[in-house]
């Protein structure tokens, strides 16, 4: 497998979310910012949601097309299910890592990286939306109320022990202080708004040593402000559809998106490593959850 052949597995999910940005960069509309709640996409064997970059893949697949089925499959886990996938139709790509002490284990590469004394291999596979077969129906959603999303988005904050004072008009984290700062709840349109916001900045919250501990600059440089805030913005949107949220457009990012793309566009695995570091964050914020109810 050539070198060029490995990378493509980075640059075409990479080149698929440049595409999404650009497209809602005059609205300030991420690929993230879907129309209605985003929910994590699954797969429809397993049962279990995708996680990272696979997320922000399939939802920029999602958003490309029009599906609003969050159920995803192989060629083959569609043909174990009864249905067949519709001829003509396009695949999207999502990547999974294999961890090999074996210097010579090539045979499953899409692309590999050092991983301490081993080595990290990425290989892509194709999956269909439940959209895009035939011979099957996708099992009903249940949705809770608005209230009852707000009531458990109340919850979830709560249980993470965060100083959040509100006052001002600017929403932000101040790391001197370990403090997130909000408006005051009466300045957004509504409850959901305002979670939103605060999963903004409490996965800003989230980069405190005693915390996840995350440090960007050894990986992004002079970027490193425009990649941390490209992870909030990520790790946001992971919690608002975890939570059953719709994530908010943040009209004060204009400056931050031009950013985005020539960090994308220089660097194909930017985006894979912003996705993991919102992906730790927000397993970090669920497993706060645990810990809270053990107390």
């Amino acid at each position: 497998m050539t070198t060029d052949t490995r990378q493509n597995v980075y640059t075409r999910v990479t080149d698929s979310i440049i595409a999404a940005i650009e497209a809602g960069a005059g609205d300030f509309k991420m690929p993230w910012h879907a129309q209605g709640d985003l929910a994590r996409p699954f797969n429809v064997t397993s049962g279990k949601a995708y996680r990272g970059i696979n997320t922000v893949a399939l939802w920029v697949a999602a958003q490309a097309t029009g599906y609003t089925a969050p159920i995803w499959g192989t060629y083959k886990q569609w043909q174990e299910k009864g249905a067949q996938v519709r001829k003509g139709e396009k695949a999207s790509t999502v990547v999974f890592w294999k961890i090999s002490e074996n210097a010579n284990d090539e045979t499953e590469t899409g692309n590999e990286e050092e991983h301490g004394h081993a080595r990290v291999f990425a290989r892509a596979y194709c999956v269909f939306n439940a959209q895009q077969v035939e011979g099957w129906e996708a099992p009903a959603m249940p949705a809770l109320p608005q209230a009852a999303r707000i009531a458990h988005a109340e919850g979830f904050f709560a249980a993470l022990g965060a100083t959040i004072k509100e006052g001002g008009a600017r929403a932000c984290y101040i790391p001197s202080r370990d403090e997130i700062h909000l408006p005051p709840f009466a300045a957004f349109h509504d409850a959901v708004a305002y979670y939103a916001t605060l999963a903004h900045e409490a996965t800003h919250w989230t980069a405190h040593t005693s915390r996840c501990a995350r440090d960007l600059k050894g990986r992004f440089g002079s970027e490193s402000y425009a990649a941390e805030e490209l992870v909030a913005e990520l790790g946001a949107a992971f919690l608002c559809s975890d939570l059953a949220l719709t994530p908010e457009p943040r009209p004060d990012h204009a400056a931050y998106i031009a950013s985005w793309l020539k960090m994308l566009r220089s660097d194909p695995r930017a985006i894979f490593t912003a996705a993991a570091k919102a992906q730790a964050a927000a397993d970090w914020m669920h497993a706060r959850q645990k810990q809270a109810v053990a107390a």
